[in-house]
């Protein structure tokens, strides 16, 4: 079980499951800028609890990807997306948790493997 927090612990979560081999880096317009170390779960694995006023999603482009962030101090949080592959493809349908490992208790997401999506080009 790996758990994390937001700064404020506005944003408590709790995933079932392990570290992935690598955390992911998107190369995004908005990914770039605010530096998250996704690690990607299914949406049963992750369990949240956010108050009601600290939890904030903003959407862009398609409207596809809600990206949650507290909004009492700002850290990222985690994105409900599309379980996009490399190629930019989609099956319509399966969706998944990028979870900011930055956040995790006792971890140093810094420090960890991770590989690089080039979400500028494939966005």
């Amino acid at each position: 079980m790996l758990t994390g927090r937001c700064h404020c612990g506005g944003t408590v979560f709790e995933i079932d499951g392990e570290l992935p081999q690598a955390l992911t880096r998107c190369t995004c317009s908005l990914c770039s800028r605010r530096g998250t170390l996704y690690a990607y779960y299914e949406p049963k694995q992750v369990r949240v609890k956010a108050d009601p006023a600290s939890d904030s999603v903003y959407r862009w482009n398609t409207k596809l990807v809600a990206h949650h962030f507290c909004g009492i101090c700002g850290c990222t949080t985690y994105s409900d997306s599309p379980d996009f592959q490399m190629d930019g493809t989609w099956d319509g349908k399966t969706r998944r948790f990028g979870v900011n490992a930055r956040l995790f208790d006792d971890f140093d997401a810094e420090e960890w493997p991770h590989t690089v999506i080039d979400g500028k080009n494939l966005w």
